[in-house]
């Protein structure tokens, strides 16, 4: 009997993704452990693998397909010695048992799901309950997509098990008059549709030059979660000035001491140490608001925001409070160059216990960074430079950097988020306390 290839859960807290490219192609053969396609989450791209064997007997879901729920069937694999044609056909598989599957699969691997708009459900219930005559079988997918572009599905005809309309079908489809895709759409489903027109009518109006660019997942999820916690987060920003000159001395020769080992310490490397060991003498500022709670964390997990093409990602250094330098550095060099690739496991860039953002290299003398939910702090790192400082009760010339930190108000009281700040240029302008 043929089986259903769905739409992976790649994290606990993935809903959909995107189906960014297909590995096999209709016909080809898969053991287990093949690999099948490359999913696209809302950060990182990742590789799905064959759990049977078998043979690739109709892919239901094109790449590029956006939004693409979990438990959406996107393959249908023949068994060996079974009849491709009939696989494809929907004629091995069991739609009833694995439509009613596909919503609750997607609500235990994201509760938030279950707010999700009525036809997904109503769909999969369909081939179980006989529905009436009439009724048409269709993906969600494929049923927004025709809410978006007017068309009517009753004119469709489906390529999927059973008929199934899916997203295929309806790339040369016509879109339909206005009466009949105007009592499928609900104001919530024509928003975003409509939503950027005025924008870019706008734009045409004052003569400006301009280009619609989709959102990506990773450009929705940052809009999303940056809007929620300066929404719903109390912030509060200190900032201190921290001398440098010892750092950097104490680097250079860290540095020349490693060169044999191949590691090449940079003062973010150190920056992270300093503020994993800051988190820990100052054990009120590493917590975590949880309603009618906190959570006090027992160690330093640095989450280090990197720039990575179409967003930003934050792999975590764990245990950055006992980790040697030379291991820090070493572990995100291999983090920051497999989030550029897209490689990241979801272990490995959610959870935290604060955030570090350094934006010195670009020159920034200081800036506040917006706090990483449900993270209570972030540290945002400004350039070194030459400036005019008192040492040793004299005014002299010292490579400052400012460094502010923004901390949930509802879990960290000031006086706590002044102490952090303080324990951090301690160690930075005495570094080799944080060494010991």
């Amino acid at each position: 009997m043929s089986k259903t290839i769905q739409m992976p859960a790649l994290s606990p807290t993935m809903e959909e993704g995107t189906l960014a490219k297909w590995l096999v192609k209709e016909g080809d053969k898969v053991s287990s452990g093949d690999l099948l396609a490359e999913i696209e989450t809302d950060k990182a791209t990742m590789e799905f693998e064959a759990v049977d064997e078998g043979i690739v007997a109709k892919i239901l879901v094109s790449e590029g397909a956006e939004g693409v729920k979990v438990g959406t069937v996107i393959a249908i694999i023949a068994e060996e010695g079974e009849d491709v044609a009939e696989a494809a056909a929907g004629g091995g598989a069991a739609p009833a048992p694995k439509a009613d599957a596909v919503p609750a699969k997607a609500e235990a691997a994201a509760p938030a799901a279950k707010a999700d708009p009525v036809p997904a459900k109503a769909d999969a219930v369909a081939p179980a309950a006989a529905p009436a005559e009439g009724r048409v079988k269709a993906s969600p997918l494929a049923r927004r997509l025709a809410e978006a572009k007017g068309v009517d599905l009753a004119a469709v005809a489906g390529s999927g098990p059973n008929g199934r309309i899916v997203k295929a079908d309806l790339d040369g489809a016509a879109a339909a008059p206005a009466k009949a895709a105007a009592p499928a759409a609900t104001p919530a489903a024509a928003a975003p549709v409509a939503a950027p027109a005025p924008i870019a009518a706008a734009a045409q109006d004052f003569g400006i030059p301009n280009e619609v660019i989709k959102l990506s997942g990773m450009r929705k999820t940052i809009a999303r979660r940056l809007t929620e916690s300066k929404q719903q987060v109390p912030h509060i920003y200190l900032t201190v000035d921290v001398q440098l000159d010892k750092l950097l001395k104490l680097r250079g020769e860290l540095n020349a001491g490693l060169s044999g080992r191949g590691v090449k310490l940079s003062v973010n490397d150190l920056l992270i140490k300093a503020l994993g060991v800051a988190l820990m003498q100052v054990p009120e500022c590493n917590v975590q608001f949880a309603g009618d709670q906190m959570l006090q964390f027992k160690r330093a997990d640095i989450s280090v925001a990197v720039s990575i093409p179409g967003g930003l990602i934050t792999p975590i250094v764990t245990g950055a409070d006992i980790k040697g330098v030379a291991a820090i550095s070493n572990e995100m060099k291999d983090l920051a160059e497999r989030a550029k690739a897209g490689k990241l496991q979801p272990s490995e860039y959610q959870g935290g216990t604060a955030s570090l953002s350094n934006m010195g290299m670009f020159g920034i003398k200081q800036f506040e960074a917006v706090i990483n939910p449900p993270q209570g702090m972030i540290m945002a790192i400004g350039a070194g430079e030459k400036r005019p400082f008192v040492v040793d009760d004299s005014l002299q010339i010292a490579t400052v950097m400012s460094a502010t930190g923004s901390f949930d108000h509802r879990a960290i009281d000031g006086a706590d988020g002044a102490r952090l700040m303080k324990a951090f240029r301690e160690l930075i302008e005495n570094p080799l306390g944080m060494l010991a």
